[in-house]
């Protein structure tokens, strides 16, 4: 029969389903969850700018804003963590196996964690639309006293979301290489191009894009003040809820990351890590061959 892996000795297997299987398994898991998250982010702005609009049809982006936030501005981070990620070190998957129980009982990718990112993305673009709309307002944008328009308020937010769900991934990021510095940065870095380049192209090809970020945006402190205060605020909650369930309610994946971190893998005991084994073992059963260290 074929197979898409072919192992030389069955003892290679070990490696093979505690190392590589647990990667993968919350690779492919978080890679799903940040495609929703960054989707529905994005997309619920837009819902948002249309109900402030009155449902009138005026879109809050530039269609090639639209056309290029996935494939430009938001893919290659993913595709990174997807590929490169790593949560636990090779040792430590091999020294607590019950780490590979995680993806047989799906506790990860479940619709629980599902619908949290799908609600992360919601709470996302509420912080950004409503941030973005009431701190300008009420007050002129430049110097010459001209308010914000639609098409200045459509690239304050575009800035905001890219910046906001790149800087998610990097949050979630366990295992930082140069590629994914590279393709999180960079890919923040090449919307500002974007809109550098295809702002000084005529109006008959940027129509609403035309000269935004270099008249309007760029030269504004706000536009760059606000930026900086709206992703801060935006990713705030989700942080301050991770901190907090790693704190207090750590699961057991979390108390092996943390002795990782702090280099006391090797004393895996106490009454923190017990109640993460419990905690465990209340979701997966009876587990004790598992636990043999």
């Amino acid at each position: 029969m074929s197979a898409d892996i072919a192992i030389a000795q069955f003892r290679f297997l070990e490696r093979l389903l505690l190392v590589h299987g647990h990667w993968c398994y919350r690779r492919i898991s978080m890679m799903i969850f940040y495609f929703f998250y960054k989707n529905i982010a994005f997309g619920f702005t837009l819902f948002w700018f249309e109900a402030y609009a009155s449902f009138s049809g005026q879109p809050a982006y530039n269609d090639w804003y639209m056309s290029l936030y996935n494939v430009f501005f938001t893919s290659l981070p993913v595709i990174a963590l997807g590929v490169f990620d790593q949560d636990i070190p090779a040792r430590l998957c091999l020294q607590y196996p019950l780490l590979y129980q995680e993806g047989v009982h799906g506790m990860l990718f479940s619709w629980m964690h599902i619908l949290g990112w799908m609600l992360n993305g919601v709470i996302s673009s509420i912080f950004i639309f409503f941030f973005t709309t009431n701190s300008v307002l009420h007050q002129a944008f430049r110097r010459d006293g001209h308010v914000i328009d639609f098409e200045v308020l459509g690239v304050m937010m575009y800035t905001c979301v890219i910046w906001t769900v790149n800087c998610q991934m990097a949050l979630f990021v366990n295992y930082f290489t140069w590629i994914h510095h590279f393709v999180i940065w960079g890919s923040i870095a090449f919307s500002y191009v974007f809109l550098l380049v295809y702002g000084a192209m005529s109006p008959i090809i940027s129509t609403t894009a035309y000269q935004v970020l270099v008249e309007a945006c760029a030269p504004s402190p706000f536009y760059w003040l606000a930026t900086l205060l709206i992703v801060v605020s935006t990713l705030l909650p989700n942080f301050m809820y991770r901190a907090f369930q790693i704190q207090f309610h750590p699961t057991y994946h979390d108390i092996i990351q943390r002795r990782n971190l702090e280099g006391s893998e090797t004393n895996f005991c106490g009454a923190e890590s017990q109640k993460g084994t419990a905690r465990m073992k209340d979701k997966l059963g009876d587990q004790e061959p598992l636990l043999a260290q």
